[in-house]
């Protein structure tokens, strides 16, 4: 399996910059709703979902096994948001489940035919 080392890790930086975008996105409405910041962040909210939304038409393919891969880097990420951002520490559960959906990811993104198509 000989996978261009690049293109691996142009992929991950993509699912991991997507996922970013998406949590923002939720997180956002988060604080206006149940914080009660201001309504301004609706601003930021709006430009997180569209560069969430005009990151998914960058990936390789638009299928199943895409969203699949993404999925597990979305776990990933947002386990990351809530030790740094949220602040709050991860279980040893939280931490083998993220070790489990990056494998997974890296399975689905890694098969034989190469970098996800």
């Amino acid at each position: 399996m000989d996978l261009p080392f690049t293109k691996v890790l142009t992929t991950f930086f993509l699912f991991l910059v997507t996922a970013v975008m998406e949590i923002l996105g939720c997180y956002f409405p988060y604080l206006i709703l149940n914080q009660g910041r201001s309504q301004w962040l609706w601003v930021p909210t709006v430009l997180a979902l569209g560069a969430f939304v005009w990151l998914l038409t960058l990936h390789p393919a638009a299928s199943g096994r895409i969203y699949a891969a993404y999925g597990g880097i979305y776990i990933f990420t947002a386990l990351l948001w809530l030790r740094y951002v949220d602040q709050v520490s991860l279980s040893r559960w939280d931490l083998a489940g993220g070790a489990v959906v990056l494998i997974g990811a890296a399975l689905i993104i890694l098969q034989p035919q190469g970098v996800i198509r």
